[in-house]
């Protein structure tokens, strides 16, 4: 896998923080020891000081806050930790659903390893907002607003909807072939169909939050092309 240059992923930066487009399928974190390439090493060989804000799953792309110094640090986190920092995912779901300002709130508990399960004994509360975008034959646009910021929240919140994410087998949402909406597609001999994306549609769209500086801001971060071609293709053959 190339990896891209940092300063070629930067949507916004001033003196104290960047915001990032993160490519998918680089952790935001050392997820362990070893030599993976994460978001934070590749920050900190731009900016010393770097230091990552919040995080994004490996698979998800998006806008990743980084703060350049410890003060910009602490006021992002502040931020977090108030829940004023405002996010807006976008994915692409199994099926169609009409979702109209739809607010999930079950609470979400970590059982280790990477694992969520809802358990409204034990869990952590945690609200997410969903709203359909567009519509597809077998599959819907949906914008994803986390009030809170629990690990898998989207991706669990919308599986309770028998609705999860496509290509999120964690959580039994399947992979979008070309030969389940298109018609008469024939593949070669011998040819193995590949999915259209290679990890769960998922993407950090948006965040808003206030700058060390005071002012308030909000940065979009563009659909990588593996989201924009799905979305191509769906709109083509899935409408």
């Amino acid at each position: 896998m190339k990896f891209p240059k940092f300063a070629d992923l930067i949507l916004f930066e001033d003196d104290d923080v960047i915001v990032v487009n993160k490519p998918p399928f680089i952790s935001s974190l050392d997820e362990r020891e070893g030599g993976e390439v994460n978001m934070l090493r590749l920050a900190k060989q731009y900016t010393e000081d770097a230091q990552i804000c919040h995080r994004l799953d490996k698979e998800t792309s998006g806008a990743l806050i980084i703060a350049k110094n410890p003060e910009a640090y602490r006021s992002v986190s502040m931020q977090f930790e108030r829940r004023k920092v405002k996010k807006v995912y976008h994915a692409v779901i199994d099926g169609t659903h009409v979702f109209e300002n739809l607010l999930i709130d079950l609470p979400i508990l970590n059982v280790g390893k990477g694992n969520v399960t809802i358990s409204r004994q034990e869990g952590k509360r945690a609200e997410t907002w969903f709203q359909s975008l567009k519509y597809f034959k077998h599959y819907t646009l949906v914008e994803c607003r986390p009030v809170t910021g629990r690990m898998h929240q989207i991706r669990i919140h919308l599986a309770t909807q028998r609705a999860s994410i496509a290509g999120d087998e964690m959580y039994k949402g399947q992979p979008v072939f070309l030969s389940k909406i298109k018609r008469k597609y024939i593949l070669g001999k011998d040819q193995e169909e590949l999915p259209i994306m290679k990890r769960f549609a998922l993407h950090a769209f948006e965040v808003s939050f206030k700058l060390p500086s005071g002012k308030d801001i909000t940065v979009h971060a563009p659909y990588p092309k593996d989201f924009e071609t799905l979305l191509k293709l769906l709109d083509k053959f899935d409408s």
